[in-house]
């Protein structure tokens, strides 16, 4: 069975740097949570971060093309390049391992989920979801309540 799209990365990541990456987004937000008036920057900031996806595509891009460019020019044995990274890449889909997934992990790259923990914590402590959808309300306010609270 295949593991679950948010857990993939950190099953096949070192416990300790899973552990390394949790201890400083709870250091990060608890810092935040001393200074508020920084949230604001600090979002803008997570909107710009490359999550893993990002950066190993960028990574598997640029070795394709490069294996192509050489495969091309120089000596047709540089395609096999493109076809290891084509393989990776499907390992990577399906069990969240390749071979620079524990370099990117260990330099601090995190999962799109990640990263939305920070989002959503800081977004809790700046209070926009104080209030948002009472049980009372209708399921249409509701609705609407956690749609405006989330994209907001």
């Amino acid at each position: 069975m295949l593991p679950a799209t948010t857990d993939r990365v950190p099953d096949q990541t070192e416990p300790k740097v899973n552990e390394q990456l949790r201890k400083a987004y709870e250091e990060r937000i608890a810092e935040y949570a001393a200074h508020p008036d920084r949230i604001d920057e600090r979002l803008t900031e997570l909107d710009r971060e490359w999550d893993i996806e990002r950066a190993i595509e960028a990574n598997a891009a640029t070795l394709a093309f490069a294996g192509v460019a050489l495969g091309a020019t120089t000596d047709r044995r540089w395609l096999v390049l493109p076809a290891l990274v084509a393989g990776f890449l499907l390992q990577h889909a399906l069990q969240g391992w390749c071979p620079p997934v524990p370099i990117l992990r260990s330099m601090g790259f995190r999962t799109a989920a990640e990263i939305d923990r920070e989002r959503y914590a800081l977004k809790v402590l700046r209070g926009d979801f104080v209030g948002v959808a009472t049980r009372k309300a209708s399921v249409k306010n509701r609705a609407a309540a956690a749609i405006s609270a989330v994209e907001g």
